[in-house]
């Protein structure tokens, strides 16, 4: 069974933190909406929702990708490396356990979520204002530098074994992948969702969308515009992964 693992929009999420984007008004009870459709599009597609505890005073708690990394055999919960974001863990990490053994990332490393891409069998971890050297060597993973955004997966995105969509202003192109850039007009557009053959993709970015479609990918289109303003992607609103119980 696929679970993807959700957590309901603060009404503070116009508080969120922001690295890159100018702060822009959010509308809240827009946002919620968006993102329930979001999770009827993840169910769509078969996946069971799971929700984490409301966080209704952490404006950046729907983001729940930031707040863990989840492997087939092991859930590792994340140390983020805005200090604001720190409370998001605990929570997230009493659903994970349900589904994996824990590790947690230690001080001094921290890590955001978004800036992990698990792909060919391995692990790259972006170098960020977010994340740390010290929590790539915890991972053992490979340190990735990248530019101009706030996370890896903002740059570059898996959709298919061994196919990765990816901004070439961002992030340099991945050796041993075959990387579909984004079209120019749309630099945030690398980040897409992929769901068994269909790819969960924000509707902000037609462009790239055609490009996507032109390859033969199927594409689910949702309006995250809302979102967006607080420098989210569609990956950024779950966390996926198989019960293996």
């Amino acid at each position: 069974m696929r679970i993807a693992i959700t957590r309901a929009v603060s009404p503070r999420i116009a508080e969120c933190e922001l690295t890159w984007l100018e702060r822009q008004p959010i509308d809240f009870a827009l946002a919620a909406e968006q993102h329930d459709a979001y999770e009827r599009a993840l169910a769509s597609l078969g996946c069971t929702i799971v929700r984490v505890a409301d966080a209704p005073d952490m404006p950046d708690g729907v983001f729940v990708e930031d707040a863990a990394v989840v492997l087939d055999d092991v859930a590792i919960i994340a140390r983020p490396g805005a200090e604001s974001r720190r409370g998001e863990t605990a929570a997230v990490a009493e659903v994970l356990k349900n589904y994996r053994p824990l590790r947690a990332i230690e001080a001094p490393g921290t890590l955001d979520g978004g800036d992990v891409l698990v792909a060919g069998g391995r692990m790259f971890v972006g170098l960020s204002r977010r994340t740390n050297l010290h929590a790539v060597e915890q991972l053992g993973a490979t340190a990735v530098t990248f530019r101009g955004c706030l996370h890896l997966k903002s740059a570059v995105t898996q959709i298919a074994e061994g196919k990765l969509l990816f901004n070439p202003d961002y992030v340099d192109a991945f050796p041993g992948f075959e990387c579909i850039a984004v079209d120019p007009s749309e630099p945030h557009a690398a980040n897409a969702l992929p769901v068994g053959d269909v790819l969960i993709y924000s509707a902000s970015f037609p462009r790239t969308r055609r490009i996507l479609e032109s390859r033969g990918f199927r594409v689910h289109a949702i309006d995250v515009s809302e979102l967006e303003k607080a420098e989210a992607g569609v990956t950024c609103c779950s966390l996926q992964l198989t019960d293996n119980s």
